[in-house]
């Protein structure tokens, strides 16, 4: 009888140390993530250095001839910040059109009928970050967003 008992008492203790660990081991791993989160999440100037908004520049609609037959002609607004609206890229000058129109035609001209119609949002997504990579000055960015504001296919 003394031997089950002794097998009893050594039961609880091994159940007591697995707990123990589990404990410390929750307690390690909570440890670890805040100090993850406080030594590399953003700060709040990440968020401070969002360009602010300066307006928009509607530029011409254009004719784009597709790979696969037919034509898209669109028209996109650029949403600008506020430095480009005061003329600090670009030479002093507002915006030029240029640049995004040259993207637009490379873009959609490269696309069949079927991606212009059914992947449409997915084209914006790409040309947007186009646009922006090319009105990017010295790490500033002269344009934020784009919107569509003609398209029509045929």
């Amino acid at each position: 009888m003394s031997t089950k008992t002794d097998e009893t008492e050594e039961a609880p203790e091994k159940g007591g140390k697995k707990k123990l660990l589990l404990l410390g081991l929750v307690i390690v791993l909570a440890a670890a993530g805040a100090a993850y989160f406080f030594l590399f999440s953003g700060s709040g100037e990440a968020e401070a250095a969002a360009p602010e908004h300066g307006g928009y520049v509607a530029l011409e609609p254009i004719a784009v001839n597709l790979a696969g037959g037919g034509y898209l002609k669109v028209g996109v607004t650029l949403d600008i910040t506020a430095e480009a609206a005061a003329g600090g890229g670009h030479g002093g000058a507002t915006i030029d059109g240029s640049k995004a129109l040259d993207l637009i035609i490379s873009t959609f001209s490269q696309a069949s009928p079927a991606d212009v119609t059914g992947a449409r949002e997915a084209l914006k997504e790409a040309l947007k970050a186009k646009i922006i990579e090319a009105y990017t000055e010295e790490g500033v960015p002269m344009v934020m967003n784009i919107y569509y504001n003609e398209y029509v296919t045929q």
